[in-house]
């Protein structure tokens, strides 16, 4: 296959390695890759080592003018089976600069919410009409997905993020920093605040809590001060560490004991418990999107309803009392990334279904 990504590098490298980690695979996998890329990104060098090739061409904006310009003019030197795009801004300009080419232009989709049909915006993205097929993180989004596409809803597909245990070898961060010992019990909530990843809710649960004299709660991320006034009353309040964004959030997530996801909307698939699996830390998490079809229940974490401080509470309380349970779950965790959401099944998975697209063209 010939495949042309349209990859936006921004952020951390964390952000974006399981994207560009399943595109690598797929040139390891003898397919014919090129990138529009941003010249000296993290995973610049690896696209090179791997024989692709590389336009320095970046989109300015959703309707970038020079972005669809380039990408024409490499679809008319060659040609390309599949355009791949990833992101708000790369898929506008890939899905029109692929009109009047026969290759076939597919999406990626990692969040819930936010696509209708009576928005004109969703035309730009998944509801363009030049988009042949959609890759969605998790079996939520497909489905959240499927509802709104007009036609094709069986070239909607559920793909997982793959990952690799290789990737989670960062020591634990020293939290004495935050006055915690060693013997302490530590959960985080990795999330940049907003309405939807309820960090009210998980607060409500820590006061619930407070008995537990050795128990600490990270919140980690944008936007937590805002919870300021609300911590201020509670009554673990002394235990409830605000630290911010912080980039060795991933350091400070393998030195706690548990992942709290206490999100009421709008979840695709959370990095964060992805992540945390990676590092055999489980997960407490709610019912809504992606993350109950990766966590078993009592098996390799604890999934809990919606906006209930006290169900967080109790699964919280189950596991401190169970360190024996704690450990297993611990192992369950990389088991499934090792082998259930392994980057090398992720990429076979996409070569499957981009040949299966590719198949319906001729």
């Amino acid at each position: 296959m010939n495949i042309l990504a349209f990859i936006v590098p921004g952020g951390s490298k964390n952000n974006i390695r399981p994207e560009v980690e399943t595109l690598l695979h797929l040139a390891k996998l003898g397919h014919k890759l090129t990138v529009l890329y941003k010249e000296d990104a993290h995973y610049y060098d690896d696209f090179i080592k791997a024989g692709a090739k590389i336009i320095h061409q970046q989109p300015k904006r959703k309707i970038c003018i020079e972005s669809i310009k380039a990408i024409r003019r490499e679809l008319k030197s060659k040609d390309y089976d599949i355009v791949y795009a990833a992101n708000s801004k790369t898929i506008p300009n890939a899905a029109f600069a692929c009109i009047g080419f026969p290759v076939k232009m597919i999406n990626y989709r990692g969040t819930t919410g936010g696509l209708y049909r009576h928005d004109p915006t969703a035309y730009l993205t998944h509801l363009h009409p030049r988009v042949d097929g959609i890759i969605c993180v998790s079996e939520a989004v497909k489905e959240d997905i499927q509802k709104q596409v007009w036609k094709n809803k069986k070239n909607v597909v559920r793909i997982y993020k793959g990952h690799d245990l290789a990737w989670y070898t960062k020591p634990p961060a020293d939290l004495s920093e935050f006055g915690i010992k060693k013997d302490d019990f530590v959960l985080i909530c990795a999330v940049n605040a907003r309405p939807s990843k309820g960090i009210p809710v998980m607060i409500d649960a820590a006061d619930q809590l407070a008995d537990i004299p050795n128990l600490h709660l990270l919140l980690v991320g944008k936007n937590m001060e805002q919870y300021t006034d609300l911590i201020s009353q509670n009554r673990m309040r002394a235990r409830i560490h605000v630290t911010g964004y912080r980039y060795d959030a991933p350091e400070l997530i393998v030195a706690s004991d548990l992942l709290i996801q206490p999100s009421i909307s709008g979840e695709g698939l959370p990095r964060a418990v992805m992540e945390a699996m990676g590092y055999g830390i489980p997960a407490v998490i709610t019912t809504t999107g992606g993350g109950k079809e990766v966590v078993q229940n009592g098996v390799n974490g604890m999934i809990v309803p919606v906006n209930d401080p006290e169900a967080i509470a109790n699964a919280v309380r189950e596991l401190y009392q169970q360190p024996e349970k704690m450990m297993a779950m611990s192992l369950e965790c990389k088991q499934a990334i090792a082998h259930r959401y392994s980057i090398t099944q992720t990429a076979k998975q996409f070569e499957i279904f981009f040949e299966r697209m590719i198949n319906s063209r001729r």
